[in-house]
């Protein structure tokens, strides 16, 4: 069940991702003006609103995935992680709709986007990827993808190449939780060189 949570986790946010990027420009979109935002918020308003909900459902993972890795601290840890993601995602299926002034759309993106679903997503996200790997090894692939999510943070201050180093950040999460998702397989858990107490020495 674990592997299957956590290539559902990032098979569900490449498909949200891609199909956003089709069907909204997105995340692109979010650097035109408020207005701009809004009518392509409209103009496919079911389409980005399902798949929306598909991330923030990927995001949401966290919490029954960091539960049965069943290691100290990760279980609370992912379940923030998974909830200001929801928060942040989930204003455009939940909020958004009912928006039609420019002035409370970039209000309401700036609090529960920028501020909590992405500032506070990529962080707490980050350092759960740290601790997984603490436990579980695959460092190699975690350390720098946490790195680079959590470069994130620097967005909203305008700092250059920020956007494109999350990109490619959550790239190499979503592969990193693939290939933990072979290392942590019934299996593979069988074999003492794939347990966990292992990995946790690895690099």
């Amino acid at each position: 069940m674990l592997s299957l949570l956590l290539v559902a986790g990032a098979l569900g946010a490449n498909l949200a991702f891609v199909g956003l990027g089709v069907v909204f420009d997105y995340p692109d979109v979010l650097a035109k003006p408020a207005p701009e935002v809004l009518i392509a918020f409209n103009d496919n308003q079911l389409a980005v609103s399902a798949l929306f909900v598909l991330l923030a459902a990927s995001a949401a993972l966290l919490i029954p995935i960091s539960k049965r890795l069943d290691r100290p601290g990760l279980t609370a840890l992912g379940t923030a992680a998974a909830l200001v993601q929801v928060i942040g995602l989930m204003r455009w299926p939940l909020v958004v709709p009912f928006i039609d002034d420019p002035d409370t759309f970039t209000a309401v993106s700036t609090v529960l986007g920028t501020v909590i679903g992405e500032t506070l997503g990529y962080a707490l996200t980050a350092i759960w990827t740290v601790r997984v790997a603490h436990y579980y090894g695959l460092k190699f692939l975690a350390y720098p993808a946490a790195g680079l999510v959590a470069l994130g943070v620097l967005i909203p201050l305008g700092v250059p190449g920020t956007d494109m180093a999350n990109f490619i950040g959550y790239i190499l999460y979503t592969v990193w939780l693939v290939v933990l998702a072979v290392r942590v397989r019934p299996s593979a858990a069988k074999n003492p060189l794939d347990s966990g107490a292992w990995a946790a020495r690895q690099s």
